[in-house]
């Protein structure tokens, strides 16, 4: 039970300020108890190291030939940093929202209910409960985004994301029947051969890398609180299925073509991500590019760098997502961010360049150019002037803001020295080195061309080339030719005419079911 104890103090949290909000409109001190209960959650996500590795599972469910394994929940090496990046996350989301005018109780509930959901997912034991998660997290991603979101063609894209990631859920079943056929049900401890592809296309298929695709091409309904959770916890949970998959799970002669492919999401994350307004409407190639960077490293048959750069992605992007109220003096928190991504030694990406099989070292040329647009996109973001004047806020918030900030940021440099696989590395400095002064040049042209014009100007043809809104526009052509016919069968069918065709085609098909027979 020790490993649930982080959702059960998130759950009980968030049903404790719904019942104050309904019973006690009034109550003055709800942040207190929002505060409190996820530093309470992130201290018992620590607890997991008592006992590490440690497993638990449901008793077996009914029937036992249609559902051979329950529920079951790892805490080792892999869900471990996810659970406390994912907490760490929640506890700085509300404690930074004292000076954000989206500071209620409701917000607050909504970002613990999801946080608990994705640490039921990172810590997954087997198919079954990542499935479980994930369509728990599908639901509350569509019905937040369809109450937030105004307009026929986002309403659209929103079903459309969700029809995806249903996609990439039903590629972890197909796993999961492949794996049965063998004879050997999936554990996420021991991936079969056979498996190891088909688990790879799903994580790449929900975070937009294989093939790429944007789910949220615009950021402009959920912003900082809600809507950075809500983002950042859906990407790590199909994160963490990356490093279940071990390297002999991906001995396939597709792999060079993959690590390939996916440089085009890595490069192009970057430079959208670089040159975006700010970072909030910059957020979707954030995730991206990151997520590239840990999809390459599964590729090149290294697991604790994959967890590295997924890691990274939560915490970091957190320090900047969060980062609405700003001062010359707090710069040294987006800064301590950007050590957190550089891969140095002794950093929590430190592993994040190692290759685990025989992946030639020109591959790794993009992908430190993708690093390097990354980082620069980062310093420039930080630099930009924030929602709201620091100096303006009240005594007490001067000093709880900067601790939600530093939180997600000290968690990482603890990452870096302890508690898992990845930590105390050295990793391969000469490609942390070479991506940092790539990240140089890349920030001294965004501040010198980026930032002394409009930003985004008229998007050339290339710009619109890149977005692929072209694709997009065909898929939805595609979506509603369908839909038409769709249409005109059922109106056929429920017309007055109706029960003659059905009548017709019960025929044919016993007909057709008459001549097999034969």
């Amino acid at each position: 039970m020790l490993i649930l104890l982080p959702v059960f103090l998130l759950l009980l949290t968030a049903l404790s300020l719904l019942g104050l909000r309904l019973a006690q409109p009034d109550f003055k001190f709800p942040w207190m108890i929002a505060a409190g209960g996820s530093v309470a959650a992130l201290l018992s996500v620590f607890l997991w190291q008592l006992h590490f590795p440690l497993t638990f599972s449901l008793p077996s469910w009914e029937p036992a030939n249609l559902l051979p394994s329950s529920p079951t929940w790892l805490a080792d090496d892999i869900s471990w940093p996810y659970a406390l990046a994912l907490t760490a996350l929640a506890a700085a989301g509300v404690w930074t929202s004292v000076v954000r005018a989206e500071s209620n109780s409701a917000t607050w509930a909504g970002t613990f209910l999801v946080t608990a959901m994705g640490i039921l997912a990172v810590a997954a034991g087997n198919p079954l409960t990542l499935i479980l998660a994930w369509t728990a997290m599908d639901l509350t991603e569509l019905l937040s985004m369809l109450r937030s979101t105004e307009g026929e063609n986002q309403s659209a894209n929103v079903v459309i994301a969700f029809a995806v990631r249903l996609a990439g859920t039903g590629l972890v079943i197909w796993a999961s029947t492949v794996s049965s056929s063998l004879s050997t049900p999936m554990d996420f401890r021991a991936v079969p051969s056979r498996a190891g592809i088909y688990l790879l296309l799903a994580a790449g298929l929900r975070l937009g890398i294989l093939p790429l695709h944007l789910p949220y091409r615009q950021e402009n309904v959920l912003r900082r609180g809600f809507g950075t959770s809500l983002r950042l916890v859906s990407a790590a949970a199909s994160l963490a299925l990356l490093s279940r998959i071990s390297p002999s799970a991906l001995i396939n002669p597709l792999l060079p073509f993959l690590l390939i492919l996916v440089t085009i999401p890595a490069l192009y994350a970057g430079w959208m991500w670089l040159r975006a307004p700010d970072e909030l409407l910059g957020r979707p190639f954030w995730i991206l590019g990151m997520a590239s960077l840990a999809v390459a490293a599964c590729l090149r048959a290294d697991p604790a760098g994959s967890t590295a750069w997924g890691v990274a992605l939560i915490l970091n992007g957190g320090v900047l997502f969060l980062f609405s109220a700003r001062q010359r003096s707090l710069l040294v928190l987006p800064l301590l961010a950007i050590w957190g991504i550089s891969a140095l030694p002794f950093s929590p990406t430190a592993t994040g360049w190692k290759t685990g099989n025989q992946t030639s070292g020109m591959l790794l040329i993009p992908y430190l150019l993708a690093e390097g647009l990354l980082v620069a996109g980062y310093f420039r973001h930080a630099l930009q002037r924030g929602e709201t004047s620091f100096e303006s806020q009240a005594r007490w918030a001067k000093v709880i803001y900067p601790t939600g900030l530093f939180l997600p940021a000290g968690i990482q440099i603890l990452l870096g020295l302890w508690g898992w696989s990845g930590a105390r590395t050295t990793g391969v400095w000469w490609a942390a080195v070479t991506s940092l002064i790539v990240a140089g040049g890349f920030t001294a042209l965004a501040l010198m061309l980026l930032d002394r014009r409009a930003p985004m100007a008229t998007p050339t043809r290339w710009t619109e080339i890149f977005r692929l809104n072209w694709l997009y526009r065909i898929l939805q052509s595609l979506y509603r030719f369908l839909e038409q016919i769709v249409n005109t069968i059922t109106s056929s069918l429920e017309g007055d005419g109706g029960i003659l065709w059905s009548l017709l085609i019960l025929v044919l098909i016993l007909s057709l079911l008459s001549t097999l027979g034969r």
